[in-house]
């Protein structure tokens, strides 16, 4: 029994790389299972292996846990599609998404076969482990990320926008909490002018009352 040697790496981690060691008659999915064992992931989620060209172009798709509209598609399914069915070259290449409801990007590349089974070694096995994978946020913990008690506003900032420091506290207080508005100064204004009117009004007034008494 052939075994077939994948080196696996994330698309955009280059820098995480896992080797596996699997049967050449086992399945896609146990090439899944055996991924996620070294990255610690969770297996159950819906993901997929595209058979690829040398530039990572993805063509047909090999699913797990797939979407009634792949069902309907007639997807070819990981756990009834063994590995050597869909091996054309010996570097033969897949493209592998793992969790499509938060994605990451795998490059499955054969890099060996080897003619031999061990009789000691389970398969699949992890060759080689190189790199921590990175964390996964899961969606479901969103409401426990920080947030600030205080957060950023796009309303204007009384108290920061004039420069508020602690000895205004009774100015502000005087203001009885309502600051100034554009209203109240044009009210002033108005006010202005209707007491500079009654004065005018007064003037003319005590001019008419004066010119009576010279009359008498």
């Amino acid at each position: 029994m052939a075994i077939y040697r994948f080196k696996v790496s994330f698309e955009d981690f280059d820098e995480v790389v896992r080797e596996i060691d699997i049967k050449s008659n086992q399945t896609f999915e146990d090439l899944h299972r055996a991924i996620h064992q070294s990255t610690g992931y969770n297996p159950e989620k819906s993901s997929s292996f595209y058979i690829s060209t040398d530039h990572w172009i993805k063509g047909d798709e090999i699913a797990y846990l797939p979407n009634q509209r792949k069902v309907d598609r007639g997807v070819a399914l990981m756990e009834n599609s063994k590995l050597s069915s869909f091996i054309e070259d010996p570097h033969q290449k897949f493209y592998y998404i793992y969790n499509f409801d938060r994605p990451f990007d795998f490059h499955v590349e054969l890099i060996k076969i080897i003619l031999q089974a061990d009789p000691g070694v389970q398969y699949p096995a992890i060759f080689k482990k190189i790199g921590e994978a990175p964390k996964i946020i899961d969606k479901n913990n969103f409401g426990q990320v920080a947030v600030s008690s205080n957060p950023v506003s796009s309303d204007f900032d009384f108290l920061n926008e004039m420069n508020f420091v602690p000895e205004d506290t009774e100015e502000l207080e005087a203001m009885d909490g309502r600051g100034i508005s554009a209203s109240q100064t044009d009210d002033d204004e108005h006010s202005d002018d209707s007491d500079s009117d009654e004065f005018s009004d007064d003037e003319n007034y005590e001019d008419e009352a004066y010119d009576d008494k010279e009359d008498y």
